[in-house]
């Protein structure tokens, strides 16, 4: 009897957490500060150009820090899009006018810059997929991407040909985001 009551209890708790998880609000929604959209559009606009929608890269800094400029996670990754100080020290040294990685302006553009750098890693990836494989890279490491990219013997790689190699982590982050974007996930 307490098996069943535990199976019961079990099986209700996954089906909230998977209702919570989907029902994410979207990027534009009012429950997201857009106290930083102004260096989102600005910094999407510089590497991305001026077509790309800088929402996605919105979407990116709610699933890394919930839109928290003062987020520092466990291993260290600071701001907004908790950028891991060595990568930060990297980027800086491309950029010096980067000032600060705890300023949310230069935390916002180091990032995007990262997402740039990740980005053209994947020449002759359709331009949505390119998006979700830097994404991914983002989270998981280019290093990742690039033993799946030699376990799959291709260059061209496809979002939905690469995402069942990657760690479950890295698939719910690009899913959430994709959702977060009003995308299916």
């Amino acid at each position: 009897m307490w098996l069943d009551r535990a199976f019961l209890l079990i099986i209700t708790l996954f089906c909230i957490s998977t209702v919570f998880a989907i029902n994410d609000y979207t990027v534009d929604s009012e429950r997201w500060t857009d106290e930083y959209d102004r260096h989102f559009r600005k910094y999407s606009k510089r590497y991305f150009g001026p077509l790309f929608n800088w929402q996605w890269f919105k979407a990116q800094a709610i699933a890394e820090s919930g839109l928290n400029a003062n987020a520092v996670s466990s291993a260290g990754a600071i701001g907004l899009m908790q950028i891991m100080p060595d990568t930060f020290k990297e980027i800086n040294d491309a950029n010096p006018h980067f000032a600060e990685v705890n300023k949310p302006r230069w935390n916002i553009a180091a990032g995007i810059y990262y997402d740039r750098l990740l980005y053209t890693k994947f020449p002759k990836t359709p331009e949505q997929d390119r998006l979700y494989l830097a994404l991914a890279s983002y989270n998981a490491g280019y290093g990742t991407i690039l033993n799946v990219s030699r376990k799959l013997q291709t260059d061209a790689l496809l979002w939905t040909t690469v995402k069942p190699y990657l760690p479950r982590e890295t698939r719910g982050y690009v899913g959430r985001i994709k959702r977060l974007m009003g995308n299916a996930g």
